[in-house]
Order: C-alpha cells, then structure tokens, then sequence
C-alpha cells in the first residue's frame, strides 16, 4: 500500500497544510508515526494530540496568527507542537536549543512570541531572556513536573477543544530563523502553501518501492533546522513512515550505525561530519547499513575517500541536495534528476521550481560559466520579518530570490554550487573561490578538513588564508608544515589562488547544522 497524491484529495490544493497530516493518520491509523528510545507514539495518537494541543493554546490566550516559540532539542514533543502549531494558525518559530539567554532575546523579541515550548533543561536560560524584555509569554514546559517552575504550564497539561483552523494557504506556518553564519539572523517566513509545496514534490516523485511500513527515518540532524524538520521528519510523516528521534547534542556515530541496522533505517540525512564520524569509528563496517535506501547529506562537500568508504559499506549513493532556510528546504536534489546522481552537483531543480545563473548586472550567464544562483518556486519564502529593505535586495523585480550562492550549471541542467557570494575573495584583481581550496587541501593526506578565508592586504586587497585541520587531529603536532601545504597549493592551482597564510587548528566553528562559520575564521 503507497500514499500518493489522490490519498490527499483537495488538501494538496490549499489551506491548513495540518490537514494533509489528517489525511496520512486516517490511512495508517496505529501504525508507529515516533519513536523515541523505546517510546512510540502512532499516527492515531499524533493526529489526536496535536490537535488537542492546538485547542489549549487557545485556553492559554494564544490567539490564531500569534507566533510560537520552540526552545526544544529533539524530541516527541516537538513534532506534535509543531503540528500543534500549525493546526492553531500560530506561526512557529524553532530556535537552537545551544541557545543562551543573550541570542534567546533578539528572537523573542523579534517574533513578539505569544508561548514558548522549553525543557526543563534548557527553562533557567529562558527565564534569563524573558527578564531582559517587555512582553511575558506563556511558558509550556517539557519535563520532570517537579521541576517546573510556578507558573509554567507543562506539556502534557496544553490540551483542549481538538482544533484545526481554516487559513489561506498564504498564512505564515513557520517563522525559522537564518543560521547567522554571516551576521544577526533574520525571521523567514514561511507559509502553509510553502511547506506543502515541499512536502508534495517527495510524494510526486517517489523513485522507490518502499511501503509505509518501510518509511523509517532516523532523525539525528536538530529539528530546529529547515532540513531536519522538513526533510528528516515532515516528509517521511506525511507518507505514513515512522521517525526515530535522536537528540542532534547526543550525536554518537556507532550508535546511529546500530540503529540503522536495528530499526531498518530507510533515510537518513546527515551533515559532512556525521559520515566522517561513521566511516572513522573503528566498528565501521560490522553493521548492516543496507536498509538504507536514501543517503544524502549537505552543509559542506564530503572528502571522496568518506563518500567512497559510505558506499562500499553501505551500498548506497550519498547524494547531494541544495536548499536554504528561505526555500524551505530544497530546490534542487540528485534524488530523482533524469540522468542519476551526478557526484560533485546538487542535481537538478525539483519540480516546479525555476532556477538563474547570473553576472552581477542580472544577466544570464553561458552553460559551464560562474553567478549567482536565483531561485524562483512555490517553496520560496514569502520574505523576511519586519526587514523590507532586506526584501528590496532579497527578490528580483521577477520575483526571482538571490540566493547569494555561486555556481554553474551544465547542459544536462545540474548545478554545481562553487561557493558563497559572500565568501568571493578578490586578490589583486582575480576572483578566488574558497570551496576549491579547500577541496584541493582535503585531498591532502595529512588534512581532515579546512576552511580558506580572506584576509586583508595592503597590496592586493585581500589574501588567501587557510585554516586546516589536521587528520591526526593535533594542531601542535599536524604531521605536515604551512610550507607543504602552500608547495601543494601551487603543485595544482593557479599561484594566486594559493593560501598565503596556514593555520592549523582542532577544530572549525560551525553552526547546529553543520556549516561552517567563516565570519568567525575572520573576526580571528
């Protein structure tokens, strides 16, 4: 039995996207729909609780269109205050759970959050935002009830009237935050319309055979983040699968390799370093990995010595996909391109979705040649919160976004993303993309990864800098020299593009996510 696009009817058209959820919940009915370490909810039991949910935030004053805050790790309770959410017509705005009070305080007041959803872990921090600004939401609290404080309302205890409201498939469902790898993070709002969108394009174009009762995905990325929350879970939810639910902080790579085999893990999504993690770990290879019928992974390009390792073992392709925050997850895949997977691209565009390459005066640029990437399709955001000038610059006068990525794209229509916009460094006249450093340095045998940022220069601008991390993992001791690999450099790039500056270092600063955080590498 397959869930396809006539099981939803007319809730693929319009309206509370909750509603196609419904849809899902009336065909596999007691089927597992979460499992958290040996606790199950099923597909039944969600439907009635988030909808139940959804009712107390009504008794909680929490009106239709007010946002809600989710201050969580990953966890049960966040899928059903999500749908909860989404039911209620109140936009839901996830926030990283490493958050402390002092990032907490920009996006609290930012969205004028109604409620917020915390854990009694996380609930001191919160308390020491909610002091520093004017308004005072509700507090639901996940948890020990001991341990929640007077006043809080604990989870279990938001329950009410079942409630699914009627919106326009223009109201905003979700209001995400941007990563901040570049700067003060921005409120993206995202619409039911938007979320559907995404969620229909994987129920359109299945390329397998799974049944629903093979639908399991393991959802180990933080479901604070666009992929993980749309990718890992809304997706395989709304085709009947079964997500096992991982803390993102308590990522252990032997154990996500046990559950694979154990569960038998259909999808699973990881960062760059998730896969290094699995292939480094000296039990690598004594688990079963073949139930895996999707790997993909994104944030940073793999090294071809993990992607090939993965795959032998696996004996599945890690595939590429490319989207953001403001696209809802993704607008272009090597799951389902025409021609396969293509190694080294993000595939092609999904359906529906428009994609540019163009020069910095707007112009499309010749197949094979650099620009930027704009996106135009129905999973783009309708624009960020209370920023119009940063609308202004956001969407061409086509209503094209500028996604601020360079890539190229080749005459079979799969793109390559070279690097970010941002991330260009201009050396005495001549551009130099930091992402083919750094995959020139990640296939030197003493590097496990770097990162090539950069630096200002009296005579040229700017000047190429590197920081590597060493494979054996001790920048004291890296087993090779800054002279090597600047040698290296030169042995197979253009000399310009060469680091002039070496660094070795432990470790690189990332978001949650994954990504790499080079404004950090130059505020160094």
């Amino acid at each position: 039995m397959h869930l396809d696009l006539d099981t939803f009817g007319d809730t693929i058209h319009g309206g509370n996207v909750a509603r196609m959820y419904d849809k899902t919940a009336t065909v596999r009915g007691d089927a597992p729909a979460l499992e958290s370490h040996g606790e199950e909810v099923t597909h039944e039991e969600l439907q009635a609780v988030s909808s139940a949910f959804a009712g107390g935030l009504r008794e909680l004053s929490v009106a239709e269109t007010e946002p809600v805050m989710l201050y969580l790790p990953n966890c049960p309770q966040y899928v059903i205050a999500s749908l909860g959410c989404f039911r209620a017509g109140s936009p839901v705005s996830p926030v990283n759970p490493q958050y402390r009070s002092r990032e907490l305080v920009h996006q609290l007041t930012d969205t004028d959050a109604a409620a917020v959803v915390t854990h009694v872990a996380l609930r001191e921090h919160l308390g020491e935002a909610i002091a520093e600004i004017d308004n005072d939401p509700a507090v639901i609290t996940v948890g020990d009830r001991d341990a929640v404080p007077e006043g809080d309302t604990h989870f279990d205890d938001v329950r009410g009237e079942p409630t699914t409201v009627d919106v326009d498939g223009d109201a905003i469902a979700s209001l995400p935050y941007t990563s901040g790898t570049t700067g003060e993070p921005k409120g993206v709002r995202l619409t039911h319309d938007n979320i559907r969108a995404q969620l229909l394009t994987t129920i359109a174009v299945r390329s397998d055979d799974l049944t629903p009762d093979e639908e399991n995905s393991l959802v180990w990325l933080p479901l604070y983040h666009i992929t993980g929350f749309v990718h890992t879970a809304l997706q395989p939810l709304a085709r009947g699968g079964t997500l096992y639910i991982r803390s993102a902080a308590n990522w252990d790579a032997k154990e996500a390799m046990a559950t694979i085999e154990r569960e038998e893990i259909s999808s699973f999504i990881g960062v760059t370093a998730m896969y290094a993690d699995m292939v480094d770990d000296d039990s690598f290879g004594d688990y079963d990995l073949s139930s895996l019928v999707t790997a993909s992974e994104g944030g940073a390009k793999l090294t071809g010595a993990v992607q090939d390792a993965f795959e032998e073992t696996a004996k599945v392709a890690i595939k590429e996909g490319y989207g953001l925050t403001e696209t809802t997850g993704s607008t272009h895949t090597q799951v389902g391109s025409l021609f396969g997977p293509r190694h080294g691209t993000v595939g092609q565009p999904l359906r529906h979705t428009d994609c540019r390459i163009v020069d910095s005066n707007g112009d499309e640029v010749p197949l094979g040649e650099t620009g930027e990437i704009l996106v135009r399709g129905p999973q783009v955001m309708e624009g960020y919160h209370n920023r119009p000038k940063a609308n202004e610059q956001a969407f061409t006068d086509a209503g094209f976004f500028r996604t601020g990525d360079i890539g190229r794209r080749d005459e079979e229509g799969y793109y390559e993303i070279v690097d970010r916009k941002k991330h260009v460094i201009v050396t005495a006249g001549y551009n130099v993309y930091p992402s083919e450093v750094e995959n020139l340095l990640a296939e030197h045998e003493s590097v496990r990864e770097a990162a090539v940022v950069g630096i200002p220069h009296e005579r040229r601008n700017e000047t190429v800098k590197a920081f590597v991390v060493p494979a054996n993992g001790d920048p004291e001791n890296p087993g090779m020299t800054a002279d090597e690999i600047q040698q290296f450099s030169l042995d197979n790039i253009a000399p310009y593009k060469h680091p002039r500056e070496v660094e070795f270092v432990a470790e690189l600063p990332r978001t949650a996510s994954g990504k790499i955080q080079k404004y950090k590498l130059t505020d160094e």
